[in-house]
Formats: C-alpha cells, structure tokens, sequence
C-alpha cells in the first residue's frame, strides 16, 4: 500500500491552478500514491476533474466537521500550500508529518510598504515544488494541468458566427478593482485588437462587459457614415460573455481563443496551461511575486514610472490614492 497524501489549497482559482505540478508530481513520481486535495466547495470544479487527484475533501461551514473527515482518512502526509491559521489548525489536529509552504509574507511586506526588494527571481509553481522537494519529488517539464470535462467544452456554433473562424480572449475581471484597467482603457484595448474578442468573466463583469458592448453600438450610431462602416463591424467583432458560461465552459473558450488578454486572475493561469501566448496586464500587483504566466510565452503590460506599485499583495476596490 503507497502513501497516503493530503494537499491543501483553499483558494482561489488561479493559486489552485498553480498547485496543479505539485499534485501531478506527487502522484506520477511516488508508487501507488493516494492523492488527495482539499479546498473550498465553490471552486470544486477545479479539482474534481483533475486525473491525478483520487478524492477531494471540501471546507464548507465548518472546520470541525472538516477535521473529523481528514481524521479518518489516515494521512502519512499533509503538504499544506495555503499556511493559514485553519490549515496550522488542521495539521496540529491531525498530527501528522507536514511540510508548508513558505507565503514570504515579510518579504511581501517589505516590497509592498518600503519597496525594499527581497523577494527571490522564483515563480511561485517552483517553490511550491520546494515545499515536496524532502519527499524526493522533482519538476517535470509539463508546465500546469488544467481538465475541462466533456460537458463543458464548448461548441463554437455557441458563438456569434463571426467568431467561429477564430477570435481573441479578453478576461475582464479580477479579484479586485485595481487589478483591472478601468472601463474607458478596456474600451480602448479592444478598439486596438481589431479582431473578433470573446469578453470572458464571472456574473459580477457582465455589467462592464455590456458597457463595452454598448460603447460601441452608440459609436457607430454617432460617426459619420464612411467611420460608421467600421465601427458597425467592431459592434459585431465583441461578444459578452461573462456571466453565461460557468468556469470550465469559461477555460474551454480560453482553449479555443487564439491568444488571450487579461489582468492578473485565475483565467490567467488556465490561459498558461493550455499554453496559449498571454497579454497580461498588471494594476497594483507586480510580476515579481511570482505569479507571471507559467512555463508559456507571455508580455507583460505595467506601469514601472510610478512609485506607489505596488501597492497590495491582492488588491482593493478602489485606488488608495485615488489616481489609479
């Protein structure tokens, strides 16, 4: 009988999506391993289609209940990547040999209050594969995983026909606000590509999307007849999507997409592991805390002449300064 394994990642979509290497190399490299993942139940879908996981435990509202399920299952191991106080919880319960995950909370600290650079020339994947480098594991060279089920692949006759030869995949949203461009330079963006875009976000980006959308429309309406013709085509080249696919269908347009713009989110990260050629755009946080697009080619677009970068390790509503 191999071991048994506890990996622990509560959030969010992309920080899951990063764990993916640690997961599949534990599960390749070690004989007969049992791998199994615990996160949050809203990001299940993430998981629950991943090969190399063999069951997944969820926290849901309480902890307690949480630790009663682990407590039966008899790890040998726990690989914390979260290194919370619930997961410093959980491991003291359980009691069994952990290994954690360093979060380099001080160096961040340093980097986002004094701008005093401490941080190391390391993408976070790679030093999450640290945290299991004891238990004998090493990289391999497949970058991140990312399983769309059958059910969620989406068809392209589910576009606009002007899509369906190709198109361009703009992901919106964020976490939080100073990771977006504000609406005025979205618009811009899109007017620049030129090409078919999917929009691509949650519930919560439907709005701004469909402001995008409109701009557009009340463009071509407004401009002169031979400027009308090109705006009219630029109205049917944006098509709002978010809100009206779940994640994985979400992933499966990323697949499809040709290359993909985006601001530093999840959508990011499944763009790198389906290898896709990524714009990605930076508001208060900085490639430097190692979360750049994984192991794919990649350009990144920031503001490096203002000193107030970055500003938080995550992000606010609104601009500290109020300049954004």
């Amino acid at each position: 009988m191999g071991l048994k394994i506890l990996v622990i990642r509560f959030s969010s979509i992309g920080d899951i999506v990063l764990t993916t290497p640690v997961v599949r190399n534990l599960k390749v490299q070690l004989d007969d391993a049992q791998i199994h993942y615990c996160t949050k139940y809203q990001f299940r879908s993430i998981i629950e289609p991943n090969v190399y996981v063999d069951k997944v435990h969820y926290l849901q509202d309480s902890l307690k209940d949480l630790i009663r399920t682990l407590k039966a299952e008899k790890f040998d191991y726990i690989i914390d990547l979260h290194t919370n106080l619930r997961t410093r919880i959980i491991k003291a319960r359980l009691g069994v040999k952990s290994y954690s995950f360093d979060k380099l909370n001080w160096e961040k600290w340093l980097m986002v209050n004094l701008k005093i650079n401490k941080l190391p020339n390391k993408h976070i994947v790679d030093r999450y594969m640290e945290t299991v480098a004891p238990l004998g594991i090493k990289m391999d060279s497949l970058g991140l995983d990312y399983f769309i089920p059958d059910k969620d692949i989406v068809p392209l006759d589910w576009l606009p026909e002007t899509h369906r030869k190709g198109y361009i995949a703009y992901a919106i949203g964020a976490q939080h606000n100073t990771k977006k461009l504000p609406l005025k330079r979205m618009i811009e963006l899109c007017d620049k590509i030129n090409k078919p875009i999917v929009l691509l976000g949650g519930p919560d980006d439907a709005e701004t999307a469909e402001a995008i959308v409109k701009f557009f429309e009340k463009t071509e309406k407004s401009a002169p007849m031979e400027e009308g013709l090109t705006r009219m085509n630029k109205k049917a080249l944006i098509y709002n999507a978010c809100g009206k696919y779940n994640l994985n269908q979400s992933a499966s347009l990323v697949k499809q997409a040709k290359y993909v713009f985006t601001h530093d989110t999840g959508l990011m990260h499944i763009a790198a592991a389906f290898k896709k050629e990524i714009f990605s755009i930076w508001g208060n946080t900085i490639p430097l805390f190692g979360m750049y697009p994984y192991r794919t080619k990649f350009t990144v677009f920031e503001n490096n002449k203002i000193n107030c970068r970055p500003c938080s390790k995550i992000g606010y509503s609104k601009c500290p300064k109020g300049h954004f």
